[in-house]
């Protein structure tokens, strides 16, 4: 579940709960959440690319996945 905000708050969370209850016995392997830093959002460009999800951590969690 791909996301802009934070980790730990965000809707990421309600959705994966909601596959963990209604799909479990389904799933071939953990639902990951690629979200924002669990930080105030940064003002400065570089730092905000830096806080939020872009492809590279998509592709990361991505490929992570394929290993189950």
């Amino acid at each position: 579940v791909v996301h802009e905000d934070t980790k730990t708050g965000g809707i990421s969370g309600e959705i994966a709960a909601m596959l963990f209850e209604k799909a479990f016995h389904d799933l071939d392997g953990p639902v990951v959440r690629v979200a924002s830093l669990d930080t105030p959002v940064p003002y400065a460009p570089t730092l905000e690319e830096a806080f939020l999800p872009n492809a590279q951590k998509i592709f990361t969690a991505a490929k992570d996945l394929a290993k189950f």
